[in-house]
């Protein structure tokens, strides 16, 4: 937005429903894009922001769509001209701009009868509850559209067959009848297995158009799975942290869109480090190494084989940990994989040690890893 358009656009009444960083990229990509821009701006900001009020002040500006170089437009209001007052890609342009300056929508404080303890009752099980929860979030997946590109989508006007929507996750959990959903028949695998099924099967629709003829209503196209992916992710985790569940689906690596360990701030940046800036020779090794690792499913043999594997790493490079670490340090890095029925599984070598000791000898092995690599770029740069 160039200095003589004016900058009066108050953001104090609209509240972000997604994470800052994928409404900025959705929007900096309506921006660069052609043709009918302002309905997609109009969707992604409904699909993004709570209520109606952003698309109301929207809707509310000129909307000057000519573009500069055309003979017969009127040069006050061209794009690019100076404007006494903002226009609608002004506007939008200047929203996705300040997007880090957003509050995000959270609950509302307590209202009487909760704060009496008279609230909503329970059944007692926060199992329960959290399902049922994931079957709503999963409803409004559906109503806007992100499931339509998996399930198909009804039309008074096509009378050709929709995919079995149960056959459709049957096929990639192994278990018939599981839609519509029904949360309150869920075993813990089951529940699980399906939020790690609908990450594979979200997909955005960034443009959607209104069927009014009978009754239709609105039809989605224009999908992409990735912006789908990274909302869903937000949204499930936030729901199992408020559950206090200590899983979390992936956002990278191997087992990306699957349940793993919630780790703390400082491993999970570990992690996308050595995920990220690897050499491509050992980072398929790494990503392999992490999911035996982190997996919902993982067990103290899945450990060692992750260990066992960042130690064969760490090896490849035992000359530069030798040079940059000192003699002594390195030994004790390899000695511990060799001694304690690690890496050989000799009769001599220890075994009798708590879990624990592998969870400090991974991290320890990953850091050393990420550590190298810090070293091999340094070296490449001098």
């Amino acid at each position: 937005m160039g200095d003589d358009v004016p900058v009066s656009l108050d953001l104090s009444n609209y509240e972000l429903l997604w994470p800052t960083s994928l409404f900025v990229s959705e929007g900096e990509r309506i921006l660069r894009s052609k043709g009918s821009w302002q309905d997609r701006a109009t969707w992604l900001m409904t699909e993004a922001l709570a209520g109606t009020t952003a698309v109301a002040d929207f809707e509310d500006l000129p909307n000057h769509t000519a573009p500069i170089d055309d003979p017969w437009a009127d040069p006050a209001t061209s794009w690019g001209a100076k404007r006494a007052v903002m226009d609608q890609h002004d506007w939008f342009t200047e929203l996705i701009m300040r997007a880090p300056e957003l509050r995000h929508a959270t609950a509302p404080r307590p209202y009487w009868p909760q704060r009496r303890g008279n609230g909503p009752a329970h059944d007692g099980s926060t199992a329960r509850d959290t399902r049922r929860d994931f079957a709503r979030l999963i409803g409004e997946f559906a109503d806007s559209g992100y499931l339509v590109e998996a399930f198909g989508e009804e039309c008074v006007d096509d009378h050709s067959e929709l995919p079995d929507a149960s056959a459709v996750i049957d096929r990639r959990l192994g278990i018939p009848n599981l839609w519509p959903l029904a949360p309150e028949t869920w075993d813990e695998d089951t529940f699980y297995g399906l939020m790690e099924v609908f990450h594979d099967l979200v997909s955005r629709p960034r443009m959607r158009a209104f069927h009014s003829y009978g009754g239709c209503g609105w039809h989605h196209s224009e999908f992409h799975n990735g912006p789908a992916r990274v909302l869903y992710r937000w949204k499930v985790n936030q729901l199992l942290r408020e559950a206090g569940i200590e899983y979390e689906l992936a956002a990278e690596g191997e087992d990306l869109g699957r349940l793993v360990t919630v780790t703390d701030d400082a491993r999970s940046t570990l992690v996308h480090r050595a995920l990220n800036d690897s050499a491509p020779d050992i980072t398929t090794r790494i990503r392999h190494a992490i999911a035996l690792f982190r997996g919902r499913d993982t067990s103290a043999e899945s450990k060692r084989s992750a260990i066992v594997t960042l130690a064969g790493i760490l090896e490849e490079r035992r000359p530069l940990i030798k040079e940059q670490v000192g003699k002594a340090d390195e030994g004790a890095l390899f000695e511990i994989a060799n001694r304690y029925n690690l890496r050989h599984r000799r009769a001599d070598q220890h075994g009798d040690y708590d879990e624990a000791f592998m969870d400090w000898i991974f991290w320890w092995y990953l850091a050393t890893v990420e550590l190298t690599n810090q070293l091999i770029s340094a070296r490449s740069i001098t």
